[in-house]
């Protein structure tokens, strides 16, 4: 009999913790390190993997295989208020397809030949045979996009790198070249070496006459590997600031990185964020004293850049800059001030980053994937300029440190009347420095429309600044 309990409830327990196991890694793209021992919320791994994936061996070790159902039973609840309360789902993607049909054939060879009840051995077989798989497919993927740069000779190419804003940046510089020439952008936030391989293959047309590339990093040597691969003629490097410092430590590492973008053997000139403090030279130009005399309001930005002025219906100070970016890039390779000013007409807010909604009466700015000071500052400072009633929904600053959500947590308290904290990460903190009467601690964000049905009215405008998956 426990023989027969012990078929049933093993796969199943393996299927489970094996689904929160690849799910957590493809949170934090697929680096092992960073999703097991550095996870935002540890307490999950405790809970959800540690605890379980020891403890089943151990109980079917001293029990002689006879009541590993009863962890199976004990953690088939757990997963299943874990999995309800969790707002990013697994996507099966192929990877993570390999991944289960290498844990399945390793359970089912350790049952039938040793009749060993195993969750460790699975686990660590099928990570070894999914990250090994990976391996040979991305060397073949990347040969194969590499031979289709080189096929294509007359195409420009311009690199895009920042801690903030890049991939605003990237869609400005896309807009208005769009107005003389073919040019495609890497679509979204797609900012790593395999998103932009992926890229290349799937959906970069062949007739493209200008490839923008925005370029994303988490380690010292990520822009390098992209910036190897696709040798931008032309480089852009935002704003510099301690975005990701967890990964970095430093500032002065975070900028050698972003800096790794000028080491394009094709490189004709690249625009340098002042932020950088790079010296400038025959090709590097360090970009920020020409854009004068901005103005930002709910309703667009005005600036001047190099004596000429300019208007977009884009939200943020900062915005002027990144704009000003895509400007001089345009002038560049060509464009006449009527093509850059058509193409200024057409620019349109980057979802989920500062973007205007009117909705029921109320205003709504959308910042929830800015999750940076600079940002954050700017969109409550916007917001300070409404007359009317100003919510906030945010769940802080994550992968910041504790000051700076402390001088967050007082600046929404000087601007704000209602301040709504999503997540455990940094209610603390707001709960210290913002007056009670206007915070609510929302713990689980599917609640959220409930929460803002009973706090809001016509009139209003609601602000979600960085407002992170529930995981975070």
């Amino acid at each position: 009999m426990n023989q027969i309990i012990n078929l049933i409830s093993y796969p199943i327990f393996l299927l489970l913790i094996g689904y929160y196991f690849i799910t957590t890694l493809q949170w934090y793209s697929y680096r092992l390190e960073r999703a097991v021992f550095r996870h935002t919320k540890p307490l999950w791994n405790y809970i959800y993997f540690y605890a379980p994936f020891l403890t089943y061996d151990f109980v079917m070790l001293v029990s002689h295989q006879k009541y590993g159902w009863i962890v199976t039973v004990v953690y088939a609840v757990l997963f299943f208020y874990w999995y309800k309360s969790i707002d990013k789902k697994l996507v099966f993607t192929g990877r993570v397809k390999r991944f289960f049909m290498a844990l399945i054939f390793t359970a089912l060879f350790l049952t039938l030949v040793f009749h060993i009840y195993s969750v460790f051995i699975p686990v660590i077989v099928a990570w070894f045979i999914s990250v090994s798989i990976e391996k040979m497919l991305f060397g073949a993927y990347k040969n194969r996009a590499k031979s289709k740069l080189e096929s294509m000779k007359d195409m420009k190419v311009v690199g895009v790198t920042a801690s903030y804003g890049k991939t605003s940046i990237k869609n400005f510089i896309d807009t208005i070249l769009s107005v003389k020439y073919k040019s495609y952008a890497t679509p979204r936030s797609v900012n790593t070496l395999g998103g932009v391989i992926k890229d290349i293959n799937e959906e970069l047309p062949s007739d493209t006459e200008v490839y923008i590339v925005e370029m994303g990093a988490r380690e010292i040597g990520d822009i390098d590997e992209i910036t190897r691969f696709v040798n931008p003629h032309y480089a852009v490097v935002g704003k510099i600031g301690p975005a990701h410092l967890e990964y970095f430590k430093t500032l002065e590492n975070i900028r050698n990185t972003k800096m790794e973008i000028i080491r394009s053997n094709r490189l004709i000139k690249a625009w340098v964020d002042k932020s950088a403090n790079i010296s400038g030279n025959d090709k590097i130009i360090e970009f920020g004293d020409d854009v004068k005399n901005i103005q930002s309001t709910l309703d667009g930005i005005r600036f001047d850049y190099k004596g000429i002025s300019y208007t977009a219906p884009i939200l943020g100070t900062f915005n002027a800059y990144n704009i000003a970016m895509a400007i001089a890039i345009s002038q560049e390779m060509g464009l006449s001030e009527n093509d850059i000013k058509r193409g200024l007409s057409k620019i349109k807010a980057v979802p989920h980053r500062l973007q205007r909604i009117d909705a029921g009466g109320k205003i709504i700015l959308d910042d929830s994937f800015n999750g940076n000071i600079d940002g954050m500052k700017e969109s409550f400072r916007l917001a300070s300029t409404y007359s009317g009633r100003k919510v906030l929904i945010t769940p802080g600053l994550v992968e910041a440190s504790d000051e700076l959500n402390e001088e967050v947590a007082k600046l929404a308290n000087d601007i704000f009347d209602i301040i709504i904290v999503t997540g455990d990460l940094n209610y603390e903190i707001f709960k210290k420095f913002v007056n009670n009467d206007k915070l609510t601690h929302l713990s689980d964000k599917s609640k959220i429309e409930d929460i803002l049905s009973q706090k809001t009215k016509s009139g209003d405008l609601i602000l979600f600044a960085n407002d992170a998956p529930n995981f975070i």
